[in-house]
């Protein structure tokens, strides 16, 4: 296989996010032979099935991101306990018009950050059968449900606390879309 091309969706966009900060760190993981590219949904209208016709431009790009993407890792906050509004967005904007998704088929991952002690466990949860539906194949048996605190990214890499751990989900994540990819 040649270099995997991970694409990556982080479902906050807020300005010091603390996904974006871990995903930054742990995309610094990844071995020699990957890469990863941050995907941009903050300029995405909202989905509108009238749409579907003449998608716009911003909508253009992210199909086209998600199409030259190997596998997609998902980083997700958890708002109310579920994914924020605008990572269904972005999923819904590329999953149509109907027939026509780029997701299908890709391989994922799916984690994320948050302050409350369970981190975004029900957010991963409700995004899971999402990824079900659309037909990605979703690493499974290495969840990262982590609990933002000081000392998890530190000057933008993976703290030492939890280095092993995020190296040991990411080297799975890696292994995993080589086998199924």
């Amino acid at each position: 296989m040649s270099q995997l091309q991970i694409a990556v969706v982080v479902g906050s966009l807020r300005k010091d996010s603390y996904n974006r900060q871990f995903a930054e760190a742990l995309v610094k993981l990844l071995p020699e032979g990957a890469k990863a590219s941050f995907v941009r949904i903050d300029d995405l209208p909202l989905y509108n099935q009238d749409d579907d016709a003449h998608q716009a431009p911003q909508v253009q790009r992210l199909r086209d991101e998600i199409k030259a993407a190997s596998a997609v890792l998902f980083v997700t906050p958890e708002y109310n306990r579920s994914m924020p509004g605008v990572l269904k967005n972005a999923i819904d904007h590329a999953s149509r018009p109907w027939g026509q998704s780029v997701w299908g088929g890709k391989p994922a991952a799916v984690v994320g950050v948050s302050v409350g002690a369970i981190g975004t466990a029900l957010a991963q949860q409700h995004l899971r059968n999402v990824l079900a539906y659309l037909g990605m194949p979703t690493l499974a048996g290495h969840e990262m449900f982590i609990h933002w605190k000081d000392g998890l990214v530190v000057d933008g890499e993976i703290g030492p606390a939890s280095k092993e751990f995020a190296q040991k989900f990411v080297d799975a994540f890696v292994a995993w879309v080589k086998q199924v990819g």
